[in-house]
């Protein structure tokens, strides 16, 4: 491969000034709403609205915007962008999609691969804090709901005056090679026969990036790694996770498979994977993920060049 797999990693776009400072003052959504400069990106449920050009459908901002769920997530090119986030209409309710010109509405993990990166990076910053939204509307000491403030990116507790943040899950997701510069891949429980993947597993309280990686293989598989080495991270909001890419080296070959997690494991050579995609017996992720640039990086190819 004659360039890095993970220089064009949907989602991990710097180029949004985030604005933090200026969340909290007073009314600044109602300011935001009152410039037609400002770009709205409508999400229902999970899904945008798109354009033509599969570009998110930006727009100025609507009197009706006030109703919903509004999220300040900075400043592209000096320009502000709000997410309104909506509930995902009832099965068969066109109504909404109808009044935005019939625009075609699709999820972030349609589209990501695609679209800008910018654009990529602002949908998963709405995605995420929505999904946060949804899942924490009540305060965790005291059980009361919780109050919108700091532009979206605070809930408050009326009851006791506890401020609560999104959260974001740090994941490990690692690329095992042996010495004979084998690859591991395993399938989980409830995969289809033939999707492998790179292991991924959650940090947990205390943990570093490296020790993740290597209790996670020692679960999943029975292997021993050393020589972790992190490789590039990827914000991955299904719900709220941040996946840690890694690489590290195999010192144990033997496979023992975590039975409520592994459906099953291999090595694979070089050779072994690319025939297997090619005949079919082995399916290949999409390049949205950061586990298929790992195993790019491996591979020294492109898999949308297999197949």
């Amino acid at each position: 491969m004659d360039h890095d797999p993970m220089h064009d990693l949907p989602m991990t776009a710097s180029v949004v000034d985030r604005d933090g400072p200026s969340r909290a003052e007073p009314v600044r959504i109602e300011t935001l709403l009152a410039d037609p400069a400002t770009r709205v990106i409508e999400l229902q449920g999970d899904r945008s609205p798109l354009r033509p050009d599969r570009t998110l459908a930006l727009r100025s901002p609507e009197p009706e915007d006030t109703e919903t769920l509004l999220l300040y997530l900075g400043r592209l090119d000096g320009i502000a962008h709000v997410a309104a986030c909506r509930p995902a209409p009832p099965k068969g309710d066109a109504t909404r999609e109808e009044r935005l010109d019939a625009a075609p509405f699709a999820s972030l993990r349609e589209v990501a691969g695609e679209l800008p990166q910018a654009q990529a990076t602002l949908f998963a910053t709405a995605l995420g804090l929505a999904n946060w939204h949804v899942r924490h509307p009540r305060c965790p000491r005291c059980g009361e709901r919780t109050e919108v403030v700091s532009s979206g990116w605070v809930r408050r507790c009326p009851q006791d005056g506890s401020e609560h943040y999104p959260r974001t899950d740090p994941a490990v997701i690692m690329a095992v090679i042996d010495d004979a510069d084998r690859l591991l891949l395993a399938r989980n429980i409830g995969w289809p026969e033939g999707r492998f993947s790179v292991l991924a597993g959650f940090l947990e309280p205390g943990e570093t990036i490296a020790g993740a990686v290597i209790r996670e293989v020692g679960e999943e598989v029975g292997v021993s790694v050393r020589d972790v080495r992190f490789v590039a991270d990827q914000p991955w909001p299904f719900p709220a996770s941040l996946m840690l890419g890694c690489t590290a080296r195999a010192t144990t070959t033997d496979l023992v498979c975590q039975p409520d997690e592994i459906a099953e494991a291999r090595w694979f050579t070089r050779e072994e994977f690319r025939h297997e995609l090619a005949e079919g017996y082995l399916r290949a992720a999409g390049r949205l993920s950061i586990s298929s640039r790992l195993i790019e990086g491996w591979l020294g190819q492109r898999l949308d060049e297999l197949g």
